[in-house]
């Protein structure tokens, strides 16, 4: 196994805890506005995941694609970071 392979490992690892325990958190704050939040940072856990995991395409894609698409993924998971922060903040 490459080293590559086990960090993803490691850290796909990593996120299936982080989502599973926003998942229970979420579950418990429903109705609540703590659970839009919630929802917020499991999208944004998401979006981060799928831009660590662009890397897998290299072999079909150039560099370049693959830099663009994890650009344009972990911009967008702060950005609905952010969107979160900014709407729990309004209410």
């Amino acid at each position: 196994m490459s080293t590559k392979f086990v960090v993803l490992l490691f850290t796909s690892y990593i996120y299936v805890l982080v989502l599973a325990g926003f998942n229970k958190a979420k579950a418990k704050f429903a109705g609540d506005k703590t659970e839009t939040l919630i929802g917020f940072l499991i999208l944004t856990v998401i979006l981060l995941f799928l831009a660590d995991y662009v890397l897998l395409l290299q072999q079909y894609f150039s560099y370049n694609v693959i830099f663009i698409a994890q650009t344009l993924f972990k911009t967008a998971g702060l950005s609905c970071l952010a969107f979160g922060g900014i709407r729990i903040a309004a209410e």
